[in-house]
């Protein structure tokens, strides 16, 4: 259902792989509520993933872009001036953990690989948003977000490296949102609930996690969706006046030391 939220808004969403990706169900949420936009992801994830698809339900335009390249995203951003004029809304929806996929224990990390998940999943949020920076191009109360976890504040052993990512991530949210205020543009991250995305189940023990914080979450998991609809709020006028703030939508996991449904389990 459509309330018109994001009428005659533009923006940038990156990280749409395929349609379990929360990028591509904001990317739905913001076509019925009436923006348009352009999506990008890195070249390889674009060859394994159904961009076109999306982009053809959504009637935007594709343009790959590695967002840890300020070259690649030189030229996405003129190409989104050009197309659009000024933006509204930039979604930073990237992570990655080469030491995750490799089954790399945290204690016994490769830095080489440590450095290039701190660049594709923290440092590319800031190198967008240093490139829309230089180019002032968003709009007075334009929104930027990011997608983060729980675990930048609370220890998951199996999240491995990509905690240390979200907590980078975190920080330049707050500290580049500082100077973003400036000129009247918000910036936050939202800490979603563990989701059933092609990069969250690639976490070891992930199927018996999701259960866990299902049980200790007063409301549920936030799914996908639920997201997606958070992530459209956050792009509205209605509210502008937020920014520079971690965001949880985890259905109450947050703040609940524990739950009667994980006493039960012990009792």
């Amino acid at each position: 259902m459509s309330n018109g939220l994001l009428k005659g808004k533009k923006g940038i969403i990156f990280g749409a792989l395929n349609n379990q990706s929360i990028a591509w169900k904001v990317a739905e949420r913001c076509h019925e509520e009436g923006a348009e936009f352009i999506l990008s992801n890195a070249p390889i994830a674009m060859r394994m993933g159904e961009m076109d698809e999306l982009a053809k339900k959504t009637g935007s335009e594709v343009m790959g872009a590695d967002a840890t390249s300020l070259e690649d995203l030189e030229k996405l951003f003129n190409f989104a001036i050009e197309k659009f004029g000024k933006l509204d809304f930039i979604l930073h929806s990237i992570g990655m953990s080469v030491n995750v996929r490799k089954g790399k224990h945290y204690t016994d990390l490769n830095y080489d690989w440590l450095q290039k998940g701190w660049d594709v999943s923290a440092v590319s949020f800031h190198k967008v948003m240093r490139v829309a920076w230089e180019k002032d191009c968003m709009n007075e109360w334009g929104s930027i977000l990011a997608l983060t976890y729980i675990a930048a504040q609370r220890t998951f052993p199996d999240y491995n490296d990509m905690a240390d990512n979200k907590a980078y991530l975190e920080g330049i949210a707050r500290s580049f949102g500082y100077y973003w205020g400036e000129r009247k543009v918000r910036v936050n991250t939202i800490s979603q609930s563990p989701t059933v995305t092609t990069a969250g189940s690639g976490v070891k023990g992930f199927g018996g996690f999701l259960g866990y914080a299902e049980a200790m979450s007063p409301l549920g998991n936030a799914d996908a969706n639920d997201c997606a609809n958070y992530c459209i709020a956050m792009f509205s006028d209605l509210t502008k006046k937020v920014t520079m703030q971690n965001l949880f939508h985890d259905g109450g996991f947050s703040s609940s030391g524990v739950t009667q449904k994980v006493v039960d389990r012990f009792d």
